[in-house]
């Protein structure tokens, strides 16, 4: 059976707490609350930032520590602060916020907890498993050249 469009889903390894606030934007956004979608989309950043231990009361902070711990790489950095951005937009009143900007704004959010909480778990999990360091090793400074296999 094919459904359209497609459910979005994000990975079993979101806590609970976030999942529930992930599928209220879902369903703000399947009843055209695009407002209330973003806000709840800005909700899920602040529930990540909460639940990785990042206390900061301002979220453009949070997400700052965030990507200062390393759970966060500069391109989720960019996503977060565009989400947060429309998230703001979407909780005062007489600002637009367009069906393709909600929808959008749940992508990148899928894509920001898949990140956070299956992706970088199950990369560190398989670097454990095939014995691959966890960085890159440091630049030889001794003048030797060629790559290794």
């Amino acid at each position: 059976m094919t459904v359209y469009p497609a459910p979005r889903q994000i990975g079993w390894g979101v806590p609970d707490a976030l999942r529930q606030v992930w599928t209220e934007a879902t369903k703000c956004f399947e009843a055209s609350a695009y407002a209330a979608t973003v806000v709840m989309v800005r909700r899920t950043l602040e529930g990540t930032c909460q639940l990785q231990g990042v206390t900061e009361r301002n979220l453009s902070t949070a997400l700052g520590k965030m990507k200062e711990r390393g759970l966060v790489d500069e391109t989720l950095m960019q996503w977060s602060t565009a989400l947060r951005i429309v998230g703001n937009k979407g909780a005062h009143f007489g600002d637009h916020v367009s069906r393709q900007d909600a929808e959008d704004a749940l992508h990148f959010a899928e894509a920001f907890l898949n990140h956070v909480y299956v992706l970088r778990v199950r990369f560190e999990e398989f670097q454990q498993r095939v014995g691959t360091p966890t960085r890159p090793p440091a630049p030889r400074t001794d003048g030797a050249g060629g790559h290794a296999s």
